[in-house]
């Protein structure tokens, strides 16, 4: 069974639906126990860092997805705040993150702002940094898919990035560390190409 964590921060139902239409072993849960017995995780999320670390705090979460990610390798995949979540740090509150990845979360700072509107809204491509993924399966170089971010995770190891983004600079849009995937834009709300990286976590990882 896959679980998409809820802990008040996601879009959840869009991520759910996504979901379901490649697999019926998909459920929204707040419940400890059910991800403790999840086959994969996942951790969506929409709104400020500060308030996602409070939440998962909030939920009593931190224990069980630190056991069942670092200690048990369970695949989890985070959708855009989900990414960022597993950052040592982020400057959105100045506060810790889940520490899976060994990246910063830092704000856009544009010196064009004219051109360069901030949030980060719409539709960019992806360069593929990692082209053995099976989360990657069927996804070619600058696909596209839909971004909504002021803040993006700088990450420290290059092994941990699995693609990139332009806009005005490069930044981390997608990353793999053994069995934890993000992705920075929404999968669920970028057509085709988001449902195959669904489809390919569900059925490859």
């Amino acid at each position: 069974m896959i679980v998409i964590v809820d802990y008040g921060m996601g879009n959840l139902g869009s991520v759910y639906k996504s979901f379901k239409r490649v697999t019926s072993k998909v459920k929204i849960s707040e419940s400890k126990k059910d991800i403790e017995l999840a086959d994969k995780l996942v951790l969506p999320g929409v709104g400020h860092f500060s308030n996602g670390m409070n939440k998962l705090r909030d939920y009593d979460y931190l224990g069980i997805l630190n056991h069942k990610v670092i200690d048990n390798k369970t695949p989890v995949l985070g959708i855009c705040l989900g990414m960022q979540l597993f950052s040592r740090f982020s400057y959105e509150g100045n506060v810790e993150g889940l520490n899976w990845i060994d990246a910063e979360v830092v704000k856009f700072e544009m010196k064009k702002k004219s051109r360069w509107k901030v949030p980060h809204m719409g539709w960019n491509s992806i360069s593929i940094s990692k082209d053995n993924s099976p989360f990657l399966d069927g996804i070619t170089q600058s696909e596209l898919f839909y971004f909504v971010h002021s803040y993006y995770m700088k990450c420290f190891e290059s092994d941990d990035i699995l693609g990139r983004t332009k806009y005005s600079i490069d930044f981390t849009s997608m990353v793999q560390k053994e069995n934890i995937f993000g992705t920075q834009f929404h999968p669920e709300k970028s057509h085709d190409k988001g449902l195959r990286l669904i489809k390919n976590f569900v059925e490859k990882i």
